[in-house]
């Protein structure tokens, strides 16, 4: 799989495009096809997709790279999530220069501590979700500037957070849960709340 993967990223990074790759399974597997199983189960299954993954990426700049990860882009109680700090050591061995995060999510949003006693590897960033793409409410600016400065004061830098939303809004085509013309809405707020924190911040 690596080797056949190893092709499609060249291709668009060779375009000049920015690769990134989408892995749900690095953290929705655990309730889903590990939810009966071990912990450390789980995590081998980690180990070997963030091992295949780099093989993909071989010869390519972590620079051009940003890594998704999340655990389900469903309105749902989420109590069988894995947390991230027990993913977060095996995410950071990815040869990525940024992970993409879910942190608008209710039941993720405090888990910015855990850049505190582990912070972010050197070359890598954060895009912090900061935009809920199952509610079809619309963030208002402040609270996306709010939780742009909570994300970067727990990594410590402010250069190495951009703004995002926690999940693509339509995972199925024609099965979102957010209305399009709401979606456009978000992405404004999202715009508004980053230009407010770069204000604020740097």
């Amino acid at each position: 799989m690596a080797d056949a993967l190893r092709t499609e990223y060249r291709g668009i990074v060779d375009h000049g495009l920015l690769l990134q790759i989408d892995a749900p399974d690095l953290a929705m597997e655990r309730h889903v096809m590990f939810g009966d199983r071990p912990l450390h189960e789980f995590l081998g299954w980690v180990e070997l997709v963030v091992d295949t993954i780099n093989s993909a990426l071989n010869g390519i700049d972590p620079g051009d790279v940003r890594l998704h990860v999340c655990w389900g882009n469903y309105e749902g109680p989420h109590t069988s999530d894995v947390a991230f700090s027990e993913i977060q050591p095996l995410l950071y061995e990815a040869h990525v220069g940024a992970l993409v995060l879910s942190m608008a999510n209710p039941r993720h949003a405090h888990e910015h501590h855990c850049f505190e006693p582990r912070p972010l590897p050197d070359h890598m960033l954060l895009v912090a979700g900061v935009i809920d793409t199952t509610s079809n409410f619309v963030e208002h600016p402040q609270v996306v500037a709010d939780r742009l400065a909570t994300a970067a004061r727990s990594v410590g830098d402010p250069h190495r957070v951009i703004a995002g939303t926690d999940c693509g809004f339509d995972t199925s085509a024609g099965m979102g849960a957010v209305a399009p013309s709401v979606v456009w809405e978000k992405l404004r707020a999202l715009r508004a709340g980053a230009d407010l924190a770069s204000e604020r911040l740097l």
